[in-house]
């Protein structure tokens, strides 16, 4: 029997410690992420860099866990609560991490492991793991990864996304404890028309790139009658290569964002009719498959206020939640309807006007500056997890918070 358990300023000298100690290793880790960029599912380099190092430090891995190429799980501890830390690492076409989750990674593999070593050299229960989450940017690996039963058993979710320090209409800030992310579904949509030459004998061809062009007129009119947070956006995938045939297919994708999951099956259903429409006006048929869905997060306040709370004892100004609505989605929402889940943001320094998905900000995103802001976010994740760990009447007030909101997105 444990006579006390460490004071929060033991265990945060402890996990400072650590995580100094870690310091160079963990920058290596980062900087050959950043600079290696890969897309969703064909993260080589980023699983094997986070694997090979974790090893190092004495864990086991399971590498291409669940089935998955690129995602890897690490365990430690034994009794007591499981808490989760999610690394993801895959970066955008074009513009590498733009989105910074090479600073993701860094700041879940540095919770992990100064979570990992801080109860396992105090003797106290509680369990961690570390998942390697491919794909979130498109293909949904978190939503792969639970099906699959890699969070079965998961007590408390943690993860954090870096960004500008004017992240929304509030005030400048160092980081947010918990934002409100939007549900997402994605259309790929497969238009089937009828070959003829363009200048001979257009009148027995069927056009797809028309099917696919009065599709995006009757959704850009649709979006006059969409709600605030509603967005809808297009991509062709697959399109003609000369202007003197009658285009017989044409591949585009469609995504449709909305504030909860019930709202996103209301406007993708709306969505689908105008694609459908689109189809039959021109004479063409479209096949629709529609990717695995990304839920809003669930907020959990008692998560995000003890998070701010870790974040204030190190001077830096943490917003717990803001009232606004972010119109970006992830797959930790899905999570977040699983096991209660904390998606924080944290600042780094980058130029006015960067924001995650622009150019710019996959700059600021490969500076000690940004490895910085990711390790004090890795030592706040970790405190909040020994606080989930140890703490029976925090968690208790977190689970019972959690139920509740299910309980109200269900109605």
């Amino acid at each position: 029997m444990i006579a006390r358990l460490p004071t929060t300023q033991e265990v945060k000298g402890r996990v400072d410690a650590l995580i100094a100690k870690l310091n160079e290793d963990l920058w290596q880790v980062n900087h050959k992420i950043w600079s290696n960029p890969e897309l969703g599912f064909k993260e080589y380099k980023a699983h094997d860099t986070i694997c090979d190092f974790l090893e190092a430090q004495g864990f086991t891995v399971t590498r291409h866990a669940y089935g998955i190429e690129t995602a890897f799980e690490a365990r430690s501890g034994s009794g007591g609560r499981l808490v989760n830390f999610n690394a993801e690492y895959d970066a955008l076409p074009n513009i590498g991490h733009a989105c910074g989750h090479n600073l993701i990674a860094t700041s879940s593999v540095a919770a992990f492991l100064a979570l990992s070593f801080t109860l396992r050299d105090m003797g106290i229960p509680g369990r961690t793991q570390l998942l390697g989450t491919p794909a979130e940017e498109s293909g949904g690996g978190k939503v792969d990864l639970l099906k699959a039963g890699a969070y079965k058993g998961v007590d408390v979710s943690l993860m954090a996304h870096g960004g500008p320090s004017k992240m929304g209409n509030h005030r400048p800030c160092d980081g947010i404890g918990g934002v409100r992310m939007v549900a997402r579904e994605q259309l790929f949509c497969d238009f089937e028309g009828k070959n003829a030459h363009a200048g001979g004998n257009p009148w027995d061809g069927i056009n797809a790139l028309d099917a696919f062009v009065a599709s995006y007129n009757n959704l850009s009119m649709l979006r006059q009658q969409t709600r605030d947070t509603d967005r809808i956006h297009s991509a062709v995938l697959d399109s003609p290569k000369v202007a003197n045939v009658i285009p017989a297919h044409i591949r585009a994708m469609f995504i449709a964002r909305s504030e909860t999951l019930k709202s996103l099956a209301a406007l993708t259903s709306r969505v689908t009719k105008c694609i459908e429409a689109g189809a039959l006006a021109t004479g063409c048929t479209v096949k629709i498959e529609k990717e695995a869905y990304y839920a809003d997060i669930v907020l959990n306040d008692t998560l995000c206020q003890r998070y701010k709370a870790h974040g204030d004892a190190y001077g830096l100004n943490v917003l717990a939640t803001t009232p606004e609505v972010m119109t970006g989605s992830s797959d930790i929402g899905n999570i977040s309807y699983a096991v209660p889940t904390l998606h924080s943001m944290f600042a780094i320094p980058c130029p006015e006007g960067s924001f995650p998905h622009h150019a710019s900000f996959a700059d600021a995103a490969g500076q000690p500056a940004a490895h910085e802001s990711a390790l004090v976010t890795g030592k706040i994740l970790a405190l909040l997890g020994w606080d989930a760990a140890v703490d029976d009447e925090f968690y208790e007030q977190v689970k019972s918070e959690w139920v509740k909101s299910i309980e109200e997105a269900s109605i």
